[in-house]
């Protein structure tokens, strides 16, 4: 059976996405799903190629027990082939995802399509960008990911 392939997308692939990347997998591990479902994250612009996850966001995740261990790299045409589910961090980086992918297609989801319940209530539709915020905005972030990624994780498996 071939893995699930996910691929989170957030601008500058330092914050949002990576910490996506490292909330499911951390719970893809914790399930015993490793093989079974793979993940990734990617930008829509290259200013941070090749960079670590933001060292807030390192730092914030690290108090919760998860390593964001990705590179920053760029989205690019062939990753609409590869991945099974494309996961936009907001709005704008879903219609830079759409322009890439020649239009829609149902690979691409939002990141809050997978709140539920009060959550939806709780959390925007666009996971706001930590990076030019305060320290607990990484906080505030992995926090709405962490109720996303469990809906997104049953979805998959």
């Amino acid at each position: 059976m071939q893995p699930k392939q996910v691929l989170f997308v957030c601008l500058g692939n330092i914050c949002r996405s990576p910490a996506a990347e490292g909330v499911l997998q951390q719970l893809v591990d914790a399930q015993g799903l490793t093989g079974q479902v793979q993940v990734d994250s990617a930008g829509t612009s290259s200013y941070h190629i090749g960079e670590p996850a933001d060292a807030r966001m390192r730092a914030s995740a690290a108090e919760r027990g998860i390593e964001l261990k990705s590179r920053s790299r760029m989205v690019a045409e062939r990753d609409f082939e590869r991945f099974d589910l494309i996961i936009a961090m907001d709005s704008a980086n879903y219609q830079s995802l759409e322009q890439t992918a020649g239009g829609p297609t149902s690979k691409l989801k939002m990141m809050s399509d997978y709140l539920e319940g009060e959550d939806r209530d709780k959390y925007p539709s666009d996971v706001p960008d930590p990076y030019y915020g305060e320290d607990d905005g990484f906080s505030y972030v992995l926090d709405m990911l962490r109720a996303a990624c469990p809906n997104l994780l049953k979805e998959l498996s």
